[in-house]
């Protein structure tokens, strides 16, 4: 599916293939509690998609713990399969990331990560799949 069919899907074709957690973080931008995710202490070698589309969003050798209780990453896999957009909810001005390819909600970006980037993307398990390196979904939505 193109970037444009994806973006125009309504919120009752994404509800009818997405977990309600899914949807409530990639539909309604929504936070997962601290530790609570699938992906915070995944530690196995692959690709994170997104859980809405598939799309390939970070991989595992830009994964570190950052202590945060989310998944966080220093690069997303390849340019241009995030995008960010400027949050002020809850009295904050924070960098929020999207899937590109979809628009889903995926979490937030900060200045405080490892070399060689210095950034953190702060991601929702609930936004992601991990894919394995040898190819197998470990938890398809």
């Amino acid at each position: 599916m193109n970037k444009t069919t994806l973006r125009a899907r309504t919120d009752e074709d994404w509800a009818r293939e997405l977990t309600s957690e899914q949807f409530r973080v990639l539909r309604g931008k929504g936070t997962e509690p601290a530790f609570s995710g699938a992906y915070w202490d995944e530690h196995a070698p692959g690709t994170y998609r997104c859980a809405g589309c598939g799309a390939a969003l970070f991989r595992s050798d830009a994964k570190f713990d950052s202590r945060s209780g989310w998944p966080s990453f220093f690069a997303p896999a390849e340019p241009g399969v995030v995008e960010e957009e400027t949050d002020r909810s809850l009295f904050m001005r924070r960098t929020e990331v999207h899937c590109t390819a979809c628009g889903g909600h995926l979490g937030h970006l900060f200045d405080d990560g490892p070399r060689p980037t210095g950034m953190r993307y702060c991601i929702n398990s609930a936004a992601l799949v991990h894919e394995p390196t040898d190819g197998e979904p470990s938890d398809l939505p």
